[in-house]
């Protein structure tokens, strides 16, 4: 039995994705100079669209993604560069994941666990979504 998906508009994005939830890094972001003196923890997630038939048709990996380097590029970015704004950060992400794997689209979000706000506040956080052209 095939499970590929017949008669795709090549145009049109797959429902599938590989779905990474609370990666961890810490890193010098922020437009404050303290926020860039000392590394402070971030949370990323990533939603990598594309099509997973192949991958479940054949049960080899390079027909998906391979979840370590996405991690591996996620840690990678947080931790050697550094942005003023976490939407750039989340920017940045996206353009190498897209460079970096067979994705149709990317979606990352970023969290500042500890966020320079006087109030109690969990984290403070972006969602970007980002589709090859």
């Amino acid at each position: 039995m095939s499970l590929r998906r017949e008669g795709r508009d090549e145009a049109e994005v797959s429902r599938d994705a590989v779905v990474l939830r609370g990666i961890q890094a810490m890193g010098r972001h922020g437009v404050l100079d303290f926020e860039r003196e000392a590394a402070q923890p971030f949370e990323v997630d990533v939603e990598i669209s594309l099509d997973l038939a192949p991958a479940a048709e054949s049960d080899d990996l390079a027909n998906t993604v391979d979840y370590g380097a996405v991690v591996q590029a996620v840690v990678s970015a947080v931790e050697a560069k550094s942005f003023g704004l976490i939407e750039a950060l989340a920017g940045a992400i996206a353009a190498d994941l897209l460079d970096q794997t067979r994705a149709e689209e990317v979606t990352v979000e970023v969290r500042k666990m500890r966020p320079p706000v006087q109030a109690h506040l969990a984290s403070a956080g972006v969602r970007i979504s980002r589709r090859r052209s």
